[in-house]
């Protein structure tokens, strides 16, 4: 059988054959260099943000592309979605255009054309840098597919995350769930800083962290929190550590510094490596995958593309946590990882070996 292997970081050149598909699209007219990665098709066509940032190289980009998309394979797979795994990155070598300016609709209109011919393969959304403006555009001018063009999935990411978190803190605290445990969210953007309303609604005492710490201040200050450096946020005493921006937080040199019994976030990479995920288990440490968790997005996309109600949306959404029990209990039961418990069923889904 072929095998499905979670996304590994790699410093090494891009990797040709590790996806379906990867494409560069180039055009110095508009100033245009994108990869796109098409990781696996096997449940429906990629589905996949795109990230609009600076790279140190085009290796770096592709590597990103390849690595997205893989988890986006798991993330659908896991949400019983009908879509394959995709993820563009388009390389930002200049300043950024602002929002609106006849520059940045030329670049996406361009990326457009690009994406459309994948002939539906590709399905891009907002993503890290992108905007909702921005997929109207790629949709418009562009001519091709695009989802989030309408709403944005912040919001309904950072409710999937509540549900993994609290799914996580009642199986290993029992069913008080998230009230007065204490809560480190690192990344208060507009998923961490809903995640983190969502925590204290539900009781939760916080600590917020982020590199622009004015913004993490007016959120403490908003919900009767504490703030702490970002740097310093995976290992501030808590019960919950959240994380909510950057990736590979958590490394095997670091795991010893963690005082947190669980691991819930919306941030992806979460762990530098898979073998990190042992690690947690040894340390007594709740790890919830982050493909499994930050799966509201991609869950209300797909709620909007055929039509569910606002309940059915936020119900989908919300049953995010009971797949986090139920990996919870099958690693539990069979003396192994939550991130190997979600590739089983990721590879029952996939009809795939799994190997992480």
């Amino acid at each position: 059988m072929t095998t499905v292997t979670a996304p590994v970081p790699s410093d090494s050149i891009a990797e040709p054959w590790a996806t379906e598909q990867t494409i560069t699209c180039r055009d110095d007219r508009v100033g245009l260099r994108a990869v796109i990665a098409i990781d696996d098709t096997t449940l429906g066509p990629g589905f996949g943000g795109v990230r609009f940032r600076a790279y140190p190289s085009t290796e770096a980009a592709a590597r990103e592309a390849q690595r997205l998309a893989a988890a986006m394979t798991l993330k659908h797979a896991l949400a019983e979605l009908p879509y394959g795994g995709a993820k563009s990155v388009v390389m930002l070598e200049r300043p950024v255009p602002a929002p609106g300016s006849p520059e940045r609709r030329a670049l996406f209109a361009r990326f457009g054309e690009m994406i459309a011919r994948t002939a539906g393969y590709y399905v891009p959304g907002v993503d890290m840098g992108t905007l909702l403006e921005d997929m109207q555009t790629i949709r418009d001018d562009g001519g091709a597919r695009a989802f989030c063009d309408e709403v944005s999935p912040s919001p309904f990411t950072a409710r999937g995350v509540y549900a993994a978190m609290k799914a996580a803190a009642v199986h290993h605290h029992g069913e008080g769930g998230l009230a007065d445990l204490h809560v480190v969210v690192q990344g208060v953007g507009s998923v961490g800083a809903e995640v983190a309303r969502l925590a204290r609604a539900d009781g939760a005492r916080l600590t917020v962290a982020d590199v622009d710490s004015a913004r993490a201040q007016e959120l403490a200050d908003e919900l009767g929190g504490a703030t702490v450096a970002a740097d310093e946020a995976p290992f501030h005493d808590a019960d919950v550590f959240a994380p909510c921006a950057i990736a590979r937080v958590v490394t095997r040199d670091n795991i010893a510094r963690v005082p947190a019994r669980i691991i819930a976030g919306a941030a992806n990479d979460t762990l530098d490596e898979p073998g990190c995920a042992e690690a947690l288990r040894e340390a007594g440490i709740t790890f919830v995958p982050d493909f499994v968790a930050n799966a509201g997005g991609v869950i209300q996309v797909h709620g909007g593309v055929v039509g569910w109600s606002d309940q059915e949306t936020l119900a989908a959404v919300d049953r995010i946590g009971e797949r986090v029990t139920g990996l919870l209990v099958t690693a539990q039961e069979q003396g192994i990882t939550p991130l190997a418990a979600a590739l089983q069923r990721a590879s029952a889904a996939l009809g795939r070996e799994v190997s992480a």
